[in-house]
């Protein structure tokens, strides 16, 4: 699944496509929206909130939002008119289409159309998220804290505490925090410090385009799928293993040295 970095980088990818753009057609192959017709609205741009994406519009006058989620698979793609997509046509399921650009999701995980007004039913629950410049990180450090004996990796991995973690950060931050990702939540001497490195990941993923949490902007990382390499800084082999709750388990990644438990 994408982490909050990528998803920032699709919203910008969208309004260099759409933004200020009158469409001219769409077409939605979501069978809650197969009558939807958003042709004549103003896209007024995308926003993110951790994970998901607000794509904002005006039509005739009426402020709707379209909320979609990439989950594992989805992403969004712009294209010159008669341009060829570079998915396959059957995973399309939003097509927007402007004089001269359209934006396509494909494989999308979620799509629905809402009053913008109403945005906050759906991204009301989702903890601070992380890639704002001036998020609330007192707010993110007390939902972190609400259950101590959590283990961190779950609780950092959780939308509702804070938005934007993904597997990448999570392993990242651990490891340059000195956090077993498996330990509870209590070992976390400053809790303040670890969403700020978070925080700081995040918005470096932005400027290098793609994550790089050792400072490569060729994407180099610490711990993340490096399993069975040395680490970088030790030399001592890294190690995977699941987190998370059953049916939902994902992989994470540590040093034993770096990262004792």
């Amino acid at each position: 699944m994408p982490e909050g970095d990528a998803v920032f980088l699709t919203a910008r990818r969208l309004d260099r496509g759409l933004k200020g753009r009158v469409l001219i057609r769409s077409d939605f192959r979501w069978p809650s929206l197969a009558t939807v017709d958003l042709a004549g609205a103003t896209v007024l741009g995308t926003h993110t909130h951790g994970k998901h994406l607000l794509t904002r519009l005006d039509h005739a006058g009426q402020p709707l939002t379209l909320h979609t989620h990439l989950k594992m698979e989805g992403v969004w793609r712009t294209y010159e008119a008669g341009q060829r997509w570079t998915r396959p046509a059957h995973e399309a399921q939003v097509v927007l289409r402007a004089e001269g650009r359209e934006a396509v999701g494909f494989a999308l995980g979620l799509v629905e159309l809402l009053p913008t007004a109403d945005e906050q039913s759906v991204i009301g629950h989702l903890g601070p998220d992380l890639m704002d410049d001036d998020v609330d990180l007192d707010e993110a450090v007390r939902r972190l804290l609400v259950d101590p004996d959590r283990p961190l990796g779950e609780a950092l991995l959780d939308q509702t505490v804070v938005a934007g973690i993904g597997t990448i950060y999570l392993a990242e931050t651990c490891f340059l925090q000195g956090l077993h990702p498996l330990g509870p939540v209590s070992t976390v001497k400053d809790p303040a410090r670890l969403m700020k490195r978070a925080h700081l990941l995040l918005r470096a993923g932005v400027e290098h385009g793609r994550p790089s949490t050792t400072g490569d902007r060729r994407g180099s990382m610490w711990v993340y799928r490096r399993q069975r390499q040395p680490c970088q800084r030790c030399g001592t082999t890294i190690v995977a293993g699941p987190i998370g709750d059953e049916g939902r388990e994902r992989t994470t990644y540590w040093c034993p040295s770096c990262q004792p438990r």
